[in-house]
């Protein structure tokens, strides 16, 4: 399509020539002065791009490939993580996956493939007062002396390399080796602790599972901070996008600069979209907008960008699907709009409308509820 044009005004050479071209799918683009502008697109193609950049359009990759493409699925609560994946591949099979502290200094699933994009040099036991949580601790005056962190850490890691890998099969190691009730709190803090020191180092990383269980992770080769970077970036953009300056600050917690640097070695192109421009480093995907899509708890539709601008999330519902706590609930988009959050435990599933959705939503919303579990009950409720 852009060769067919500029070779239609090649000969045009005219000060002050100026088209606006209608491409497929609610998009344009725009010349001016012998020069190629922006793609315009509007908000509903916006959003059909994003959602088919993160695999909601189609199903074709696996898990790992999915977990890859999005730079990782947050998984402080594991059952989220599991539904995010299994929603964009209808499989619930986990192998290749690993779970560690990584963007944000989070709890994601990653492949293990991934590791050294977010741990860029391998550490050891003896690293572990060289990280930003041991020296978190040391300045609210409560970290453990350095030889007694390290000795913690090295006995959890001999204890996971012969099979004691459950926190509490650790904690009750630590404790036959003499550690007391006061260093106890350090070593198993619900934040961290040693273990959370030892993940970021690359020597240990959570099993994929509910049950608190560990393992060593296979030796890697180190990989330079700035190529993980970019190639993070690349994937942003590529699955996320479009996006703006301030989604992937907001993602990463890095400077605009920072991202600005970044697009510029990623050749990624404008789009603007009612005035604002956003970037993105790959073709509109295929594929129509869905009338109704769950969402995860914590879903990269809603993590991937700055709540506020998110388009799918009406600014009235913000708190109902990101409350004061830090939870991300799940949520029912429908037509491209956040319009109700979910809960299912044991095949009963509570659906909690925001707004008058109407039946045929509603029937939309429980036939792909009923896509996704075993539903013993359904149960429309209030918030």
């Amino acid at each position: 399509m852009t060769k067919l044009l500029q070779g239609v005004l090649a000969g045009s050479r005219r000060r002050g020539l100026f088209l606006r071209v209608r491409l497929p799918k609610n998009q344009a683009i725009w010349y001016t002065d012998g020069q190629w502008g922006a793609i315009s697109i509007d908000i509903k193609e916006l959003i059909r791009c994003r959602l088919g950049g993160q695999h909601l359009l189609t199903q074709r990759a696996s898990n790992a490939e999915i977990a890859a493409d999005l730079c990782g699925a947050q998984a402080q609560i594991l059952r989220n993580a599991l539904f995010t994946l299994q929603s964009r591949t209808g499989s619930s099979d986990v192998s290749g996956l690993l779970k560690t502290w990584t963007l944000r200094g989070t709890l994601h699933l990653i492949p293990e493939s991934d590791l050294p994009l977010y741990v860029h040099q391998q550490g050891a036991a003896e690293d572990v007062c060289g990280t930003p949580w041991y020296a978190w601790m040391t300045k609210c005056g409560c970290a453990l002396p350095p030889e007694r962190e390290k000795a913690f850490a090295r006995l959890i890691v001999q204890e996971i390399a012969s099979g004691n890998d459950t926190r509490e099969g650790l904690r009750q190691a630590c404790q036959a080796a003499g550690m007391t009730a006061d260093e106890e709190k350090m070593v198993f803090h619900g934040w961290g602790g040693v273990i959370g020191e030892l993940s970021p180092l690359g020597v240990i990383c959570a099993q994929v599972q509910e049950k608190k269980a560990y393992r060593l992770c296979a030796p890697f080769a180190p990989m330079d901070a700035a190529e993980a970077e970019l190639t993070l970036a690349r994937r942003y953009f590529t699955h996320y996008g479009p996006a703006s300056l301030r989604d992937a600050a907001y993602f990463f917690r890095v400077p605009q600069t920072k991202v600005k640097a970044w697009l510029k070695q990623l050749d990624a192109r404008e789009i603007s979209v009612d005035g604002r421009m956003y970037y993105a480093t790959k073709d509109a995907p295929e594929g129509e907008m869905p009338h109704v899509r769950l969402l995860s708890g914590f879903d990269p539709m809603l993590l991937g960008y700055r709540k506020e601008d998110n388009p799918i999330l009406p600014p009235e519902h913000l708190r109902g699907v990101f409350n004061l706590t830090g939870i991300v609930h799940p949520t029912a988009l429908a037509d491209g709009r956040i319009v109700a959050r979910w809960r299912e435990k044991d095949g009963k599933v509570e659906l909690m409308p925001f707004e008058n959705i109407g039946v045929r939503t509603k029937k939309r919303i429980e036939r792909e509820v009923e896509k996704w579990f075993e539903v013993k009950e359904i149960r429309w409720m209030e918030i």
